[in-house]
Order: structure tokens, then sequence, then C-alpha cells
């Protein structure tokens, strides 16, 4: 008996034992953790690429993606502290401002507005894609800032003659500027760009006239791929929530969140519009059904009110080879237009249509404008 009095008694004192060590285990458990975790948010550069197509950048890297990093202050110093003076525009998720670098390269600069993640992804993904993409008509990226810096920045050429949309209708206007051959030229390096970048299975996903720059002998260059994306091999969308800019997005994007890239056709439509109308994509002081001008444009082609639709300084009533040029775009433009994504043309057949009507081989479509309508009728 008082060996079975012993025996309770070591159990006693063994569960006793136990019993006093986790709790003493979890306590070293949760300190543990906790430092973890306030390690990582006295950090937070730590993760400041975090997302779902970036790359971490190593610590001290000189290169990230192939293109080099530029330091905070030497940026600082080429924007002249990034004074108001030299802003060049604002884009979707930041300012950029001209800058002259020690090695005398002129360039834009364009500065993250703030550090969140979704502009941070965005800011990830235009050097994602822009490193891998080589076209005589897209901008160039020049390198980057690195992630300890003060914020994040993207450095890219100069383009120094503005944007489409400031020669149609902003800073840069002036009467007659753009003649017929210079809005055809735009048109055609422009789809040449989108035609590639389908090519390479990239959607742009923001084609608008502000992200059209002009060189100094009008040559397109194509900027902002914040909001491009990578497009998967046999696949016929992608399910995402519509981004883009107001007038020029897909309304069947819009309306059903599936992208494809019927939807930069669709942008690209509406910069037809633009180069042959000199109108915005959007004035809320038109019509409440004219508002968009994809609107607009639909009517009058429909109703042959091409001169209700076309910049007079086009010489659009003055030169019959234009005013054929001229109503061939607008039909093109038509298609591109048209609700249902399956009606529309691809890049690649729109850059042909193009290419024939410059060089006038659409002669056998006829587009004059007493027959426009049995054209847009049989689409």
């Amino acid at each position: 008996m008082r060996w079975v009095s012993k025996v309770i008694i070591l159990r006693i004192g063994f569960a006793i034992v136990f019993l006093s060590v986790i709790p003493l285990c979890l306590i070293i458990l949760f300190v543990y953790k906790r430092g973890c975790s306030l390690s990582d948010d006295q950090n937070p550069s730590k993760n400041i690429y975090c997302g779902s197509n970036s790359n971490p950048m190593p610590e001290g890297a000189s290169v990230f993606f192939g293109i080099p990093i530029f330091s905070y202050t030497e940026l600082e110093q080429a924007t002249n502290n990034f004074d108001e003076a030299k802003e060049l525009g604002s884009g979707g998720f930041g300012t950029v401002y001209y800058g002259k670098l020690r090695d005398g390269r002129e360039v834009a600069v364009k500065r993250l507005y703030e550090q969140n993640y979704r502009r941070v992804e965005q800011f990830m993904n235009e050097i994602e894609i822009l490193t891998r993409l080589h076209h005589r008509n897209l901008v160039s990226l020049y390198g980057c800032s690195s992630r300890h810096s003060h914020e994040l920045l993207l450095v890219y050429e100069y383009i120094p003659n503005g944007t489409v949309a400031c020669h149609l209708h902003g800073d840069l206007v002036k009467a007659g500027f753009l003649p017929w051959p210079t809005p055809m030229k735009i048109a055609i390096e422009t789809a040449s760009v989108l035609t590639y970048l389908h090519a390479s299975n990239i959607i742009h996903r923001d084609v608008k006239t502000n992200n059209i720059l002009l060189d100094n002998n009008f040559c397109v260059k194509v900027a902002d791929f914040g909001l491009s994306r990578l497009f998967p091999n046999n696949v016929s969308h992608v399910s995402t929530a519509p981004q883009g800019t107001l007038g020029y997005l897909d309304p069947e994007y819009h309306r059903c969140y599936q992208l494809t890239s019927k939807s930069d056709v669709y942008s690209f439509g509406v910069v037809l519009i633009e180069l042959i109308s000199s109108l915005q994509a959007v004035d809320i002081t038109r019509d409440t059904d004219e508002i968009n001008l994809s609107n607009l444009a639909i009517k009058k082609i429909q109703k042959r009110a091409f001169s209700e639709l076309v910049d007079p300084s086009l010489g659009f009533e003055l030169d019959k080879e234009f005013k054929r040029k001229i109503l061939s775009v607008a039909e093109l433009a038509f298609r591109c237009l048209q609700e249902d994504k399956d009606l529309r043309p691809l890049m690649v057949e729109v850059l042909e249509e193009l290419e024939r009507i410059e060089g006038g081989d659409d002669k056998p479509k006829h587009i004059e404008e007493a027959d426009v309508q049995g054209a847009m009728n049989s689409l």
C-alpha cells in the first residue's frame, strides 16, 4: 500500500510540473512571435514591393530587372527638388517631372503619390513590362529608385513635344498644326505599338491620347503601363475589375468584368475619332447623349453627318484624297467602337487597314460620303 501511495504522489508531482511548463512555453512563444511582428512593422520597406507579379529587390543592388537603380538624391537634384515648375503632368498614380541627370541626359521622372499597395503594384508592373519590351514607338525606361529610397520613382527618356491630347485640345493647340498626314502617321504608329503588345501577350488597358507622347518629329512614343496586364496564352479573357479612363473604357469590359485585347481596340477607336475631330473623349458641356465622344461619333457616322464630326482644319472639304482617307478612318473607328467585342477587328487587322488607307489600297471599299450608310449596315 505504501508503494502504491508513493506512485500516486510521483504521478501527481509530474502532472503539476507538466502543467506548469505548458503556460511557460506558451508565454515564450507569444513573446517571440510578437517580437518578430514588431520587427516587421518597424521596417515597412521590407515588404514594400510585395505583389503577385513582383520580384524582391536585392539589398544594395545597383540593377533591378536589368535597369539601373538611381539614388533618391540624384533624382531630387535632377528635378530641382521636384520643383512644381518642372511638372510635365500627372498620371494615374504619380506626377511626372522634367529632370537632367549628371551625365547630361534629359529625363522624365515619375514620382509615386504614396506608398500604398495598389500603386506599388502598378509601379512594379510598369517596370516588369517595359523591361521585356523593345519597340521604337515605346517610351524607354532608364531606371528606377531603390526600395530603400524616400520615395518610389521611375526614370524615363524625356519626350519633348508633349502628348497628342495637348496638340488636339490642350496647351499646344494651334490652328492647322496637325495637318492630315500627321494624324494618320500617329494612328499607324500607335496601332503598330498595340499590335506588338498584343503579340507579346500584353494588354495596355489605358490607351488614350494623354498616353501617346510625341517627339520633335511627331513620332509616337506610347507610355504609362501601370495598368497593363500580361495576358496568359490560350485564354479568351481575364476576369478583373474594370480599370482605365472614362471615355475610353470598353463598355463590355465595364459591364462583364472581362478584359480582352478587344478592350484596347475599343480605346483605340476613341483615339481615332479624336484624331479626326480634335474633340475630347469626355466633355460634359456637350448634350447628354454626346458627352462620351464614342456615342457622338457613332451617331454622326450613322447619320453621315461627317462635316459635324471632322475637324475643318484637316481640309476635309477641300481635298478629295484627304476626304476619302478620313472617311475610311471614320468607318474603321466605327468598327472599333462596337459594343459587342466580337464585332470589333483585331489590332493587327486595324493596323493593316490603316496602312491600306494611307497607301491608297482601300479603294475596293469605296468609302464615300454618299454610300457610307451602306458600309455601316454591312457591319
